[in-house]
C-alpha cells in the first residue's frame, strides 16, 4: 500500500456539505487533496483558501476519487468521471441508493466501494457536552458500513481505512453487501424509520390539541421512547409490564398494516429510490 502522501484524492463536490466534512477531516492527514466543484462551489471553495481544480484534471492523477454530490446527479456525473480513472484507482460512492438502485459506469480495473456512516448512537458514552449534542458524527464516536461493489479486495483496505478518516471518529466498521446497505437505508433507516418517528410527532401534536401542556407532554414522550427503545433494541435488563403488553399489541392492531413488511421488497423499494434520486 503507497504511504498516505503519495496518495492523491479527488473530492467532487467539496464545497457541499458532506464535501466539506470529508475535506477538513482529509486535511488533517497527508494526503494529497485535489478538490474539485461547479457553479457557486467554486467562489465557495476560493473563499475558504483552496484552489479547485478541473474534474478532468483530477480524476485521471487521483488514486481515490469520493463522490461527494447530489443524488440526482450521481449517474450522469459517473458516466463522465469513471472513464477518465486511471487503472487500479477507487471510485467511493457514499452510500448505496444510486449504486444500487439506479445506473451508475463501472470499469473492471478500477475498484468501486459504497460506504455511509451509523450515526453517533441513542446509547452512547460521549465525555463533553459537544459530543453529546453532535447528532451526525465527526465529534461523537461513532459506526460506519462499508460494502465492495466491484474490484479488488486488497483495494478496499486502503478505501476502508480513508472512510474511517473521514468519518472519523470510528467505533467499528461493518463490511456488509451493497444490497444489505440498500435495505438499511433507504429501506430500514429513510422509508420506515422515519415515517414511525414522524407518527411520534403528531401523536404529540395530538395531545398537545386536547390540552396536555407542550412542554409536559414532550418530556413524558422522550424520556419513555429512550426506555422504550432500551428494552427493544438497546439490551436494558427490563421488561414491558403485562399492562403495557396489552397496550402494545391493541397499538400494533390499530397503527400498523400487516403487509408493511413488502416495503423492504426490492421493486418497492427501487421506485421509492428512483422518486429520491430525481428529487434530492
Amino acid at each position: 500500500m503507497k504511504k498516505e502522501n503519495d496518495i492523491v484524492i479527488t473530492v467532487l463536490g467539496a464545497a457541499g456539505k458532506m464535501g466539506r466534512r470529508i475535506t477538513e477531516k482529509l486535511y488533517q492527514r497527508n494526503y494529497q487533496l485535489l478538490l474539485c466543484e461547479k457553479g457557486a462551489g467554486l467562489e465557495s471553495l476560493r473563499q475558504r483558501g483552496f484552489i479547485p481544480t478541473s474534474q478532468e484534471e483530477a480524476v485521471p492523477a487521483s488514486d481515490v476519487i469520493i463522490m461527494a454530490i447530489p443524488d440526482r446527479i450521481l449517474e450522469p456525473t459517473s458516466f463522465q468521471v469513471v472513464p477518465l480513472m486511471k487503472p487500479g484507482s477507487i471510485l467511493i460512492y457514499l452510500d448505496a441508493t444510486v449504486p444500487y438502485f439506479g445506473k451508475v459506469a463501472f470499469r473492471e480495473d478500477c475498484t468501486f466501494v459504497a460506504t455511509h456512516p451509523c450515526h453517533p448512537p441513542l446509547f452512547g458514552d460521549e465525555e463533553t457536552q459537544e459530543a453529546r449534542q453532535d447528532f451526525f458524527g465527526g465529534i461523537a464516536k461513532q459506526d460506519i458500513v462499508i460494502a465492495l461493489i466491484g474490484g479488488q479486495e486488497e483495494k478496499l483496505k486502503l478505501a476502508q481505512q480513508i472512510c474511517e478518516e473521514f468519518f472519523a471518529p470510528v467505533n467499528r466498521t461493518y463490511r456488509i453487501t451493497l444490497e444489505h446497505m440498500a435495505l438499511l437505508e433507504p429501506g430500514m433507516a429513510e422509508v420506515i424509520a422515519v415515517p414511525v418517528t414522524f407518527l411520534l410527532k403528531e401523536a404529540l401534536e395530538e395531545v398537545v390539541k386536547k390540552g396536555v401542556p407542550r412542554e409536559a407532554a414532550l418530556a413524558f414522550l422522550l424520556g419513555h421512547v429512550r426506555i422504550d427503545l432500551a428494552i427493544l433494541l438497546g439490551g436494558a435488563d427490563i421488561q414491558f409490564s403485562d399492562a403495557c403488553q396489552v397496550a402494545l399489541k391493541r397499538g400494533y392492531e390499530l397503527l400498523v398494516k400487516p403487509d408493511w413488511r413488502k416495503a423492504l421488497e426490492r421493486d418497492v423499494l427501487q421506485a421509492i429510490a428512483r422518486e429520491m434520486i430525481e428529487k434530492s
